[in-house]
Formats: structure tokens, C-alpha cells, sequence
């Protein structure tokens, strides 16, 4: 059996990248034996953040090379456009699907408002308004996200109305 590289078993340690099981099963060692070398030699596993950014900038580096074949490298201000208009699309798309959930609960809540509630049904539709409490205040929740509401006040807001709409729910 070969001798394990220590080596390059810390580097990816400390880089945080890959769990220590997958470090492990990549090196043919235990996981005990990294964390023993790990503990023994004082490795600390803080590179993570590092990595991440040095990961941002390759991409970014990378989308200036893919697309700098033009004689003109592009500018901070157009990589930095294209990289909104792309952010914009995915927040426009999140939108358009919580309003087709916002959609979804007010069914559920319309038929609810319209259902009797009786001996028999009791438990199923007390289930089925609490579910649609949380359904309403979650995506009460992403779409203040998704269109840059989030504050104190407008949190405390959905808190309260969180609070009233389960305490309607266990009056059902």
C-alpha cells in the first residue's frame, strides 16, 4: 500500500472544499487518521471564504476571457451590466413564480372562507388552514425578498400578521 501524500491531504483539508470523508475516500485514508494528522499538526480548516473568492474571480476572469476574443477587452462597467441584467432575469423569474404561488393560496383560502367547518371535518380543515397560513406567510416572506422590502418594520409587520393569521387558524 502506497503512503499516503500528506500533503496534499492538508492543502485540501484546509482549502474546506471537500468534506474530510471525501478527502478520506480520495486518498484511500480514514477519516480518523486526518483528523488525528489535522489535531497532531494544528491544520485549521479556515481557507474556505478564501477559495470562494478566488473562485469569483477566476469566473470573472473566465467571462472576460470566453468573451474578450473581441479586439477590445470589456469594461468593470459592462461585465458588471451583463452580471445585473442576469441577476435582474433571475429575481423578474422568482417574482413571476410567487405570484402564480401568491395565486395558488388565495384558491386555497377562498375555498376555505366558502367550506363549513363541521363535526366531521374539523381536524382535516384545521390542518388545511394552518397549511394555508404558511403557505400565505411564506410566500408573504420571499416576495417581500424578491422585491427588496425586507426591514424591521415590514418584518414586524409579517410577524404580526403571521401571529394573527395561526391564531385564526386555532380558533377553526
Amino acid at each position: 500500500m502506497a503512503t499516503p501524500d500528506w500533503e496534499a491531504i492538508e492543502s485540501a483539508y484546509r482549502a474546506g472544499s471537500l468534506s474530510i470523508r471525501a478527502i478520506a475516500d480520495k486518498h484511500s485514508v480514514t477519516e480518523g487518521g486526518i483528523r488525528k494528522r489535522a489535531k497532531q499538526n494544528g491544520w485549521q480548516r479556515n481557507l474556505t471564504e478564501k477559495v470562494r473568492e478566488a473562485t469569483k474571480t477566476k469566473l470573472v476572469r473566465s467571462e472576460v476571457r470566453i468573451t474578450g476574443t473581441q479586439k477590445e477587452v470589456r469594461t468593470d462597467e459592462e461585465i458588471i451590466e451583463e452580471a445585473a441584467d442576469e441577476a435582474a432575469s433571475v429575481v423578474l423569474a422568482h417574482r413571476e413564480g410567487l405570484a402564480a404561488w401568491r395565486g395558488i393560496t388565495n384558491k386555497l383560502r377562498d375555498f376555505l372562507e366558502d367550506a363549513e367547518i363541521t363535526e366531521d371535518n374539523h381536524a382535516s380543515m384545521s390542518r388545511s388552514i394552518t397549511a394555508g397560513v404558511d403557505a400565505q406567510i411564506k410566500v408573504i416572506n420571499a416576495e417581500r425578498k424578491a422585491y427588496n422590502l425586507d426591514s424591521e418594520e415590514g418584518n414586524k409587520t409579517v410577524d404580526d400578521l403571521s401571529n394573527l393569521m395561526d391564531s385564526l387558524s386555532q380558533g377553526a
